[in-house]
């Protein structure tokens, strides 16, 4: 017999918001580590530090770390890797909002995939989402793809392969613990960063200096500057992780999905109280209406 969940959509509401503040902050930081390490070294630095909390949480009762399927985990956790790999690595590029806008397309896409490669039927409430959700994309890519080119549709990359891993979670690993998962996303981030740097090895690019180099820089044993940062992201990842798991366990998913957009109020803030990082009005309107776009695909799931 299916154990019967609790449903406290306003505890739940505040499970998230305390994740989606606590990454908000965090990967606020991201662009200033960029000016002095890679990304490659961020990811496998980072997954040594998170295995310990992994493993605490596991023992202290959070959750199981054995997958049932490992190579349903893996391929699960490829997936999720890869749109980390593009959210991230856009963070050295663009500004947080423009990166969180893109990610935060992966319910559209999500829709997409269910309808052309899943074979799912959708109603005419997710048809008008996917149309507002992408005239929202174009709005916040439109805004800085003349200046910055290529770069600013990695966040758009983010939300596919960040897609691809949500239906995969669904499809591939239903009864898979949450910490399994976690770890294995975190495995698979540094199986890319080796492969990256034994691909820099060999082609020996010349890394431009500052944020340009993030991608293309090889390791930086002095990391002084900036390891706190990376510690940081390290626990503030799993903590905010962790709250996030917690709101879809306290109340339904279309409910606790909401509050993930408040993502855009808190990334954004921090981004001016830090750094002085201001929002344009065609990034506003297009944030809006990617949310929009979300909430409602959430509020017409599973049915519509």
């Amino acid at each position: 017999m299916r154990p019967t969940l609790p449903n406290n959509p306003l505890l739940a509401g505040q499970w998230m918001l305390i994740g989606m503040v606590v990454i908000a902050l965090v990967d606020n930081f991201v662009g200033r580590m960029a000016e002095t390490v890679s990304l490659w070294q961020f990811f496998i630095v980072r997954m040594f530090m998170t295995f310990p909390i992994i493993y605490l949480m596991s023992r202290i009762g959070m959750g199981s770390i054995r997958p049932i399927h490992l190579w349903r985990v893996m391929a699960r956790g490829a997936l999720v890797a890869m749109a980390m790999v593009f959210y991230f690595g856009s963070l050295g590029f663009v500004p947080i909002s423009q990166a969180l806008a893109g990610l935060f397309t992966s319910p559209i896409f999500v829709l997409l995939i269910s309808i052309f490669l899943l074979g799912k039927p959708v109603g005419k409430w997710r048809i008008i989402a996917v149309g507002v959700g992408f005239v929202g994309i174009l709005v916040v890519t439109g805004a800085s793809f003349a200046s910055m080119g290529l770069a600013s549709l990695l966040p758009l990359a983010a939300g596919l392969f960040y897609a691809f891993g949500v239906v995969a979670t669904r499809e591939l690993c239903a009864g898979e613990a949450t910490l399994t998962m976690v770890w294995s996303m975190y495995v698979m981030q540094g199986v890319y960063a080796a492969f990256a740097f034994a691909g820099l090895w060999i082609f020996d690019p010349v890394a431009p200096l500052g944020a340009d180099g993030f991608l293309l820089r090889g390791w930086v044993w002095d990391m002084s500057p900036v390891i706190w940062i990376i510690v940081a992201q390290a626990v503030g990842s799993t903590i905010g992780v962790f709250f996030i798991v917690k709101a879809y366990q306290t109340a339904e998913a279309s409910y606790a999905a909401i509050f993930e957009y408040s993502i855009f109020i808190f990334g954004p803030a921090f981004a001016y109280l830090l750094w002085g990082q201001g929002v344009s009005t065609s990034e506003i309107i297009g944030i809006v209406l990617i949310s929009l776009a979300g909430i409602i695909i959430a509020f017409r799931s599973p049915s519509a």
